[in-house]
């Protein structure tokens, strides 16, 4: 029986190493990383995710995406016939969002935001990952690899603004409850990680490690 191929999708201006202690059995699944490519010149979300979609080569994937990469990999969806669509540490609709997305939406805040801050580590870190990141900022450096101007101003405004207002059903959603980023008050029908914070897929990938291939399987989890 040939192997499911799973694709994964970082977080925003995060490298694929941030998988790098996700591990699945062999015999059933083959891994394969994405990772985020600088945006054209007014590129559309859906653009977008109709370019990142030509980088998957195998019939009917598995895509997970984490925090940005969640919601990218749902607009992928509407491109390839997926077998799973599971996020983690996202949202799955826009009503899932803060008050202070929907604040910043509304006020175009984000417009000030001098994304020539983010060149800096701690800066990047704690938009990126949540407030709580000052002791591991080296960790962080690690991951945060995607620093271009361009690409941030494009990401930010892309999560803002995302227009899904309907859930989709199929979407699987695994979520920390001490989320700062996007926080558990906000998110419906989702697979709580006890503790989990936004960045689990660093340091809950034991429990995902445990409970994703039963997750992908459809099969009951541990």
């Amino acid at each position: 029986m040939s192997k499911i191929p799973v694709y994964l999708m970082p977080g925003l201006a995060s490298s694929a190493a941030i998988f790098e202690h996700i591990v699945l059995p062999e015999d059933t699944f083959e891994i394969h990383l994405l990772e985020w490519e600088i945006p054209l010149d007014n590129e559309s979300l859906t653009h977008y995710s109709q370019r990142i979609t030509k980088k998957i080569k195998h019939k009917n994937p598995v895509l997970i995406g984490v925090s940005f990469g969640g919601i990218l990999v749902q607009e992928m969806a509407k491109y390839v016939d997926a077998r799973k669509v599971i996020i983690i540490s996202s949202v799955r609709c826009n009503s899932e969002f803060p008050r202070r997305l929907k604040i910043a939406k509304t006020t175009k805040a984000y417009k000030l935001i001098p994304m020539s801050l983010f060149a800096n580590i701690e800066s990047l870190a704690k938009f990126s990952f949540g407030e709580k990141v000052n002791q591991r900022l080296k960790l962080y450096e690690k991951f945060l690899s995607v620093r271009d101007i361009r690409y941030l101003n494009w990401a930010v405004e892309q999560v803002i603004l995302w227009d899904r207002t309907v859930v989709d059903e199929n979407v699987i959603h695994i979520h920390g409850d001490a989320d700062d980023v996007f926080p558990i008050k906000y998110i419906k029908n989702c697979i709580v990680v006890k503790g989990g914070t936004h960045i689990m897929i660093l340091n809950k990938y034991k429990w995902l490690n445990e409970n994703l291939p039963s997750i992908i399987l459809g099969a009951k989890m541990k």
